[in-house]
């Protein structure tokens, strides 16, 4: 692209961290006027407005997004120059992935299985709640979410769940405590068990359960974290009502054993993304791999 200009590239690079045209006009030393042309200028070459005002704020639109990310790889590449020369790094693609806190963490492993040990791409996982999440998929900073939950569906926000993988829950426990029962019912009458809390689609297909099978289990704990209630089931108290990859290494290891899956409850987990007209490629690879249906 013999007739780019990188200087305004830089201009619009040095916006974006900001996100306030003043602030960066101040801190290059130049005129805010100036500046704005600058910016037009690279929005006219790329076709594409790169920032959308809110309030005194500007934010990136998605193409200011991708323009971000390879401004980033473009002005780190005189320092990968050097580092490339020293053996020390090289410029990497940034892959955004948003992830439920309470989501298992060998589920995301397994996600991210393909990204490992690569040396182009840049690797940035966020963890929070299913708001917390939506909204920064909403605002590009994220480009993907994982979660166990189905998104919200409205006319405003339509989200696109890819429905990566479906596991069996099971009662989870000791060997010690679990002995040679496998039977649901009758471990739930004998041990207290460790429970996901109230609200979440597990819970409640759990109550269904019990209800159905006229069963008032003791309960132990509540506990909204996966990787908590794994260390929890790990002390032999109680047993757990986990999916089994959440406690994978445990059960091979055979510190933890799995009585009868209940039947009927399963934990389904999705990629959520949204319709983009410039959709990360290596989302879209990590999808593919897990082979996913879209709904």
């Amino acid at each position: 692209m013999a007739d780019f200009n990188y200087n305004h590239l830089r201009y619009f690079w040095a916006v974006a961290q900001d996100g306030n045209l003043t602030r960066t006009a101040e801190r290059l030393n130049v005129a805010q006027s100036a500046l704005s042309v600058q910016i037009r200028k690279l929005e006219d070459r790329l076709g594409h407005p790169l920032f959308e005002r809110r309030g005194r704020q500007l934010h990136l639109t998605e193409a200011g997004r991708i323009a971000l990310d390879h401004a980033d790889a473009i002005f780190a590449t005189g320092d990968e120059l050097i580092g490339t020369l020293r053996e020390t790094g090289a410029a990497r693609q940034a892959v955004r992935i948003g992830a439920l806190a309470t989501l298992s963490r060998n589920f995301q492993i397994g996600f991210l299985k393909p990204l490992l040990g690569r040396h182009d791409i840049e690797v940035i996982l966020r963890s929070g709640s299913p708001t917390e999440l939506l909204l920064g998929l909403q605002s590009l900073a994220l480009d993907v979410v994982l979660t166990n939950q189905p998104p919200p569906t409205d006319a405003l926000t339509q989200y696109i769940a890819h429905r990566l993988s479906e596991q069996p829950v099971s009662l989870i426990g000791t060997p010690q405590l679990v002995g040679t029962t496998r039977s649901v019912a009758a471990l739930l009458d004998r041990h207290p068990v460790i429970l996901p809390t109230l609200g979440s689609t597990l819970r409640t297909s759990f109550n269904a359960l019990v209800d159905r099978l006229d069963i008032r289990p003791q309960i132990a704990a509540e506990v909204d974290d996966i990787a908590m209630m794994r260390l929890l089931v790990r002390e032999g108290f109680a047993l757990a009502v986990l999916p089994p990859i959440a406690v994978r290494d445990e059960l091979a290891s055979g510190m933890l054993v799995e009585a009868d899956a209940l039947p009927g409850i399963t934990e389904t987990f999705f990629a959520i993304t949204t319709d983009r007209r410039f959709p990360n490629p290596i989302i879209r690879m990590l999808i593919s791999n897990m082979g996913a249906d879209s709904a």
